[in-house]
């Protein structure tokens, strides 16, 4: 056992290589086996001996090694008497292999001439030197990666098999330089905010090496971080109680003033201490969008604006607002702003279109994960509230400077969070309502353009220099008069110059004419929405019919973006016609081009879009229709996605027909990435189903979408659509719709381990489908039952649900629900004790999706055979299943069942008495699961990691898990908390 209390290896400084490593030259390696290699081919470097030979020249970094130092590193103090003829035999050979040049006799002994990138050790010291300077510079970012490329130059044990006092010797070195190497890269986890990874691999390591203390600070402060005080606690306690046992020492200062910090909560202790500079993201955020090229005016306000950005570097946090109604330029103006004040920003910008004049403004919190991933935060180390939320992010901005560009506000309420908390920062916000609740915010009012400015605007877009300066400057007046028809708004007058600039034919005096004859519309509406309204009124009076219908409906859909595919579907036209229409919105400035092949509305734009579909169409049958073909699409979409995963599935024959197609997808990656990708748009689009068609098609388009509920990602929307729907058609008394909406919120409360709300709605369900015969919601019910029983731990009547499943599943020919029910009554057995059955079921179900080709749900089979395996003690055979299953769920994003996986692969190790690697997988799981599975499975979790640790020697930090799991299990009702209270025992009170 070793503990770190000498002085630190230090390897010295080296230079850079430089000198480029040709196709055909040679390379070794030390840190792993001592190999060489010409090229791509590798050098056969002969016995252990002469392979001793090789990495003791190769570790004298072409220094002259003599025979007198040789035989000592192979002999020490017991040279054989031929000892010097074996040497002059090896060098001989190796000189065969590698060449005169490179194995060269002098002064008595031998060296090796080389390049230094030609051998991993001197290029892992030059990358080490490197990563040193550029965390003295703080640029932590670059010191991880350059870090993460030395350990990564590590192949086993280094010098693997080499014979030797020497190489026994250099061995110990360099895997102590190795474990420091990792304690060095650890605290730049810890420091960059990657605590709640780092936890796993620390734990490994201190189960590993139990007495390296600087392993146990940093697990303590990674487990503090994660909020796991009692658990960082624990391991000083641990740590104090094994070095007195094994050494009769108390842990070093450091620890105990670290375990101190921890008892008075140090707030302090949340981030890097004594550094010139915080932990740099591992990306550089730069996501300010690109400022227009003919912006034009408003050099007051930039002024204004740009000098109170300017003071963000001094001892004050700038805030600036920008309020004015929607047109007037605010969003152009601030990112325009945002754009020249970037060099006072160095360490990066942030953006996000709040949406506040939307019907659904961006929440906080929502934002706030965006920007924390922005800045390299990894998602396990986010939190789950906007609190918490809120603190990281300004811990995470604290000593940086970076500008926050925060468009569109709904109010001060919904920015408060997103305002940085120290000086070196500082926000810019537009909105249609004056901030004057913002407290020390710089308000400032935008008002529409000058008419110099104004006409300016105008001519610039015309292009003068393309056309002609006499197109507009001849007809001065007449372009004063488009102006002031645009009430002189930016967004106005950029629709109607970009219109003209695209028809050769028109002059000014036409573009004139028209918009006098238009705006005589306008005179009911209110005057602070006058302007915005007449602006879209102007772009949307000059569209053609096919432009202007395109542009009604589209604004009808609910999603934040809509793709071309689905346009086409709600238009009812060909994507190749819908494609033209769309651009062509797009050059009016009437629809943005959010990516390639997708497109959305400003939100002011939405709501006028849907108001002209209301005053123009001579019907509401054509708005019902274009929705009712946007569902139709969608569902169509997903139900090929839901074959694709789930050969042989009879939802196909069972859901509501539709009138449109949808997309076809070649394989499940592409359909995955097609549901992933329309996630929120589509289920914006559930939520506005209505009628009964529409209920019973957005219902079946859930059902389609399960795996949305499992990724983790869009959970706790698919729950909110799932009520949604519920509801709806509760209200419109329609037994089926709501049979199967009540199923697919079973799926979503199982997912999030509510499992009384799940069993209700299960039970609900199964009684609609009785009444009304409907066969989908007859057979997953009893199927969602069983599982629901299993988990609260009433087998019986588990087993009872299961056995009815299968029997509906196989009178409906649903093989793969039938397979589904067959691995989960495998899980009941397994639970009641009967092993041999347990196998054997599970067996069956995995025969049937390998029969059909279910990647996926095979992979579920899977987890089921793996844990009947692991109680029946085949766990060779149980491991192999459980990694199976694991890399399906991972290439599925599957987060649910990946935690779970990893979880079951712990319990494995545990099994086999591998308690460390437990402990890891135990970990990993805790964090995959974080948000996602519902606090039984944390509990579960909890558990095993406890029994991991207490197996190697944690019993303090093994206790904290036990007693947070009994908290849950106490919460919950859950049976377990017997189980868990033995574990307990010895420390319970009495």
């Amino acid at each position: 056992m070793d503990r770190d209390s000498g002085p630190r290896v230090r390897v010295p400084e080296q230079r850079a290589p430089s000198i480029p490593v040709t196709p055909d030259a040679l390379r070794f390696t030390v840190l792993g086996p001592v190999r060489a290699w010409r090229g791509p081919e590798l050098l056969s470097s002969g016995s252990p001996q002469q392979r001793a030979l090789l990495a003791a020249l190769l570790l004298r970094e072409g220094r002259t090694a003599t025979a007198g130092e040789l035989i000592d590193a192979f002999w020490g103090e017991d040279p054989p008497s031929q000892a010097l003829a074996t040497i002059r035999t090896y060098a001989s050979r190796l000189r065969k292999i590698l060449g005169q040049d490179t194995l060269v006799s002098e002064s008595g002994g031998y060296a090796i001439r080389t390049d230094r990138a030609a051998l991993d050790l001197t290029l892992a010291q030059d990358l080490a030197a490197e990563a040193e300077k550029a965390r003295a510079a703080g640029d932590r970012c670059q010191a991880r990666t350059l870090i993460n490329k030395v350990l990564g130059l590590w192949d086993g044990e280094a010098l693997a098999s080499v014979p030797g006092p020497y190489a026994d010797n250099q061995r110990t070195r360099l895997e102590e330089w190795r474990l420091q190497l990792t304690e060095t890269r650890l605290d730049l986890d810890l420091e960059v905010g990657c605590h709640a990874e780092a936890v796993s691999e620390l734990t490994a390591l201190t189960a590993a090496h139990p007495l390296r203390e600087r392993l146990r600070e940093l697990l303590m402060v990674a487990l503090y971080r994660s909020g796991r005080q009692a658990e960082a606690l624990a391991v000083y306690a641990d740590t104090r109680r094994l070095l007195a046992e094994e050494l009769g020492v108390d842990p070093r200062p450091e620890l105990a003033q670290l375990q101190q910090r921890i008892l008075r909560a140090d707030e302090e202790l949340a981030r890097p201490a004594d550094e010139p500079t915080p932990a740099p993201a591992p990306l550089r955020p730069a996501q300010l969008p690109a400022t227009v090229p003919d912006f034009t005016g408003r050099s007051a306000f930039v002024s204004e604006l740009g000098s109170r950005l300017a003071t963000a570097e001094g001892s004050v946090m700038a805030v600036s607002a920008v309020a004015g109604i929607g047109g007037v330029g605010k969003t152009t103006l601030a990112v325009h702003v945002a754009h020249q004040a970037r060099r006072h920003f160095p360490d990066g910008q942030l953006y996000v279109d709040l949406q506040g004049a939307g019907a659904r403004v961006a929440e906080p919190e929502t934002v706030l994960g965006s920007f924390l991933r922005a800045l390299g935060t990894a998602d396990s180390a986010i939190p789950d509230t906007l609190d918490e939320r809120a603190a990281l992010y300004r811990s995470t901005l604290d000593g940086r400077r970076i500008l926050i560009l925060l468009d569109n506000a709904h109010d001060a309420a919904q920015i408060r969070p997103l305002l940085p908390g120290t000086p070196g920062c500082a926000a810019l916000v537009t909105s249609r309502v004056r901030m004057v609740d913002l407290a020390g915010a710089h308000l400032v009012d935008l008002d529409v353009m000058s008419p110099e400015e104004a006409l300016q605007l105008f001519t610039r877009i015309v292009g003068a220099e393309r056309v002609g300066a006499e197109r507009v400057g001849a007809e001065r007046e007449a372009a004063l008069d488009v102006v002031a028809a645009c009430g002189f708004l930016p967004l106005a007058i950029r629709i109607a110059a970009s219109r003209l600039a695209a028809r050769r034919t028109w002059t000014v005096s036409v573009l004139a004419a028209k918009l006098a004859d238009e705006r005589r519309r306008l005179d009911e509406l209110q005057a602070g929405d006058l302007a915005v309204k007449a602006t879209f009124e102007l772009g949307y009076g000059q569209l053609e019919p096919a432009q202007a219908r395109a542009f009604r409906l589209l604004g009808l859909a609910d999603g934040p973006d809509i793709s071309l595919a689905a346009a086409a579907a709600l238009l009812n036209l060909h994507p190749h016609v819908a494609e033209d229409l769309l651009e062509a919105l797009v050059d009016t400035s009437l629809v943005e081009s959010a990516a390639p092949g997708r497109y959305r509305y400003h939100d002011l734009v939405r709501l006028y879009a849907r108001a002209c579909a209301e005053r123009d169409e001579q019907s509401p049958v054509e708005r019902e229709l274009a929705l009712s073909r946007l569902l139709d699409f969608y569902l169509a979409t997903a139900a090929g996605v839901y074959a694709l995963e789930r050969p042989g599935d009879r939802l196909a024959d069972h859901r509501e027909p539709t009138q449109y197609s949808g997309l076809t997808f070649a394989d499940r990656h592409t359909a995955q990435d097609w549901l992933y990708t329309e996630a929120n748009s589509l289920l914006a689009c559930v939520r506005q189903a209505s009628g009964a068609g529409g209920v019973r098609r957005a219902v079946d388009l859930l059902w389609a979408t399960k795996d949305l509920a499992e990724s983790g990602a869009n959970s706790k929307q698919y729950e909110a659509a799932a009520i949604t729907m519920r509801d709806l058609a509760r209200s419109s008394d329609d037994a089926r719709a709501e049979g199967r909406a009540l199923i697919t919120l079973t799926n979503a409360r199982l997912v999030a381990g509510r499992f009384d709300q799940a069993e209700r709605d299960a039970q609900r369900a199964m009684r609609l489908a009785r009444a009304v015969g409907d066969p989908l919601p007859s057979c997953w019910a009893p199927n969602d039952l069983g599982i629901i029983a299993l988990y609260q731990n009433r087998h019986a009547e588990g087993e009872a649900y299961l056995e009815q499943a299968i029997t509906n599943f196989r009178a409906d020919g649903n093989r793969p629900g039938e397979a589904s029910a067959l691995c989960n009554l495998s899980r009941i057995h397994l639970a009641m004790g009967n092993t041999t059955s347990a196998v054997a079921l599970a067996q069956q179900g995995i025969d049937i999706y390998d029969e059909l080709g279910h990647a996926l749900r095979g992979a579920n089979g899977r987890y089921a055979l793996g844990l009947a395996l692991t109680q029946s003690g085949r766990l060779a055979d149980a491991t192999e299943q459980l990694h199976e299953a694991l890399a399906v769920f991972r290439d599925s994003r599957q987060r649910l069942w990946e935690g779970m996986a990893t979880f079951r692969l712990a319990e494995v190790d545990l099994a086999a008495g591998l308690p460390a690697q437990a402990a890891t997988k135990a970990e990993q799981a805790l964090a995959v699961l974080r948000g996602i599975g519902g606090e039984w499975r944390r509990g579960n979790v909890l558990t095993v990691l406890g029994q991991a640790l207490n197996d190697i020697g944690q019993p303090g930090r093994a206790q904290v898990c036990w007693r947070e799991a009994l908290d849950i299990y106490e919460t919950l009702g859950s049976a377990e908390v017997e189980a868990v209270r033995k574990l307990l025992a010895p420390t319970l009170p009495a």
